[in-house]
């Protein structure tokens, strides 16, 4: 099962700021990882200017997460589209499961995939509009 809904928060190249900010503020405890921090991928090269990027953050209190990162590259920022949920399962199987109900009818953004922070992702947008990304626990 999923640790529930998770708010994840896009920002427009400040997402470092943001987070130092809402820990400041809020509390807790933040775990920022920057786009060149990731393992090279040569389908998926991180030019050197976009490298000290948010890729992904989280900021955690008393049980609560609320999940970050900048935009990319193609990726447009818009006021409005800058908030997914997140879904992290602890199987493949429940995975894949919430992955094709909840984006059937909708448009995939990423299939789901092994990744090197995720042994499955996948983001999409549901058949309502609502942007998802969900995930497998790493073992």
């Amino acid at each position: 099962m999923s640790d529930w809904l998770i708010p994840y928060l896009v920002f427009n190249g400040n997402c470092e700021e943001a987070v130092n900010f809402y820990q400041t503020t809020l509390g807790g405890e933040s775990q920022i990882l920057h786009f060149g921090d990731a393992p090279p991928n040569p389908d998926f090269p991180v030019p050197d200017h976009l490298k000290n990027l948010v890729m992904h953050a989280e900021l955690r209190k008393d049980g609560h997460i609320i999940r970050f990162s900048d935009t990319f590259l193609n990726n447009l920022y818009n006021t409005g589209n800058n908030i997914s949920f997140s879904l992290e399962f602890n199987t493949k199987e429940e995975t894949r499961e919430m992955y094709e109900v909840l984006s059937e009818s909708g448009t995939i953004d990423m299939e789901l995939q092994e990744t090197f922070f995720s042994p499955l992702y996948g983001k999409f947008t549901d058949k309502f509009g609502v942007m998802w990304q969900v995930s497998c626990k790493p073992a």
